[in-house]
């Protein structure tokens, strides 16, 4: 396949305002606006995720610079690469590393980038599935493997999932639930229930009854593995009540940014908290978990919790995700 790139094209470009505040709207960007890097992408998906979001408001702390063009994920193909990795109409991903949060983001027809921020496409996965995933799913893939990986096995018990309506949430309950583990949901979306019990979830939980008696030091022991998705308050709770020798993940701080609890959970019960990062994961690592993902992994529903918008609806999602009313996956067709 043959690609070539126009001279023009649709791209969501937040600009900073004289009064200070930020507005966001689609522009016909240039090609010649593209930052450096050895390979043309023409996107046909991306999908939204709370930092594109934050990005599209003009929160420094995920953008510093602006004008800019928000999306941190991208499924495509590539036009041209002048570093002979990949060959013109090959499909390939792109989350992580510095894209879309200080370089062009998905969120526009057109990218440029390095090549080693690409991961190839693998054979049973297609564009819009990889998007479906995309940081989100990435990341909840990382931490049921961080899991995995530190031994909590589907016999040790119940594996709580935080803030489990949200994309990574969502994604890691399926994927959990297909490797045969028992998943407990936890949400203050009691109108998701259905969904995240169709997820592969065996019960749901409301953050009020994890809370109970949260401000003691340690609470009863429930959980042997928990994958965090929001931070603050609840993930003190989750420390305080898994279960001896069971494992945390942390990925999130949409809750807070901050934990306060002793160090008795530690050092009377041998819970381990392990942080997961997508942005700077290794490329041996991440091609590795998008195989698994595209495998042995992908959850038969992968689809069930997503949603298609247009480049035209991404405004209006980007308002619906701030509030807290987007539930799963929101998927960009910039082909639509």
């Amino acid at each position: 396949m043959e690609l070539k790139m126009k001279e023009t094209f649709r791209a969501i470009v937040v600009r900073e305002q004289s009064d200070g505040s930020f507005q966001r709207s689609i522009e016909n960007a240039e090609a010649s606006s593209l930052p450096e890097g050895e390979v043309i992408i023409k996107v046909e998906y991306s999908s939204l995720n709370y930092k594109d979001a934050l990005s599209s408001t003009g929160n420094r702390g995920v953008t510093r610079k602006y004008p800019h063009t928000p999306g941190i994920d991208a499924a495509g193909i590539v036009v041209s690469d002048t570093s002979g990795q990949f060959k013109p109409g090959q499909q390939v991903i792109i989350t992580g590393y510095d894209f879309g949060m200080n370089t062009h983001g998905g969120f526009g027809e057109y990218i440029r980038v390095p090549a080693k921020w690409i991961v190839p496409l693998p054979d049973t996965l297609t564009l819009k599935e990889s998007m479906i995933y995309g940081t989100a799913g990435f990341t909840a893939a990382l931490s049921v493997n961080k899991l995995v990986n530190y031994g909590v096995k589907p016999e040790d018990g119940p594996i709580l999932v935080t803030g489990a309506t949200g994309g990574v949430g969502s994604v890691a309950v399926s994927i959990l639930s297909r490797l045969g583990y028992s998943v407990i949901a936890l949400t203050g979306k009691e109108q998701a229930r259905d969904m995240l019990i169709k997820s592969g979830a065996k019960d749901i939980i409301s953050r009020e009854a994890l809370l109970e008696n949260s401000h003691k030091a340690m609470l009863k022991e429930q959980w042997a593995g928990v994958i965090d998705t929001v931070g603050g308050n609840i993930l003190e709770a989750v420390i305080k009540s898994t279960k001896y020798s069971g494992c945390v993940t942390c990925c999130g701080n949409v809750a807070s940014a901050s934990i306060s609890v002793t160090v008795y959970p530690f050092i009377l019960r041998g819970v381990a908290l392990l942080g997961v990062d997508s942005v700077e994961c290794p490329m041996d690592i991440r091609t590795g978990i998008w195989e698994k993902m595209a495998g042995q992994w992908k959850p038969e529903n992968l689809e069930d919790n997503s949603r298609e918008i247009s480049l035209d609806e991404v405004s209006d999602n980007v308002d619906l995700m701030l509030k807290g009313q987007l539930k799963g996956r929101t998927v960009i067709n910039l082909n639509k």
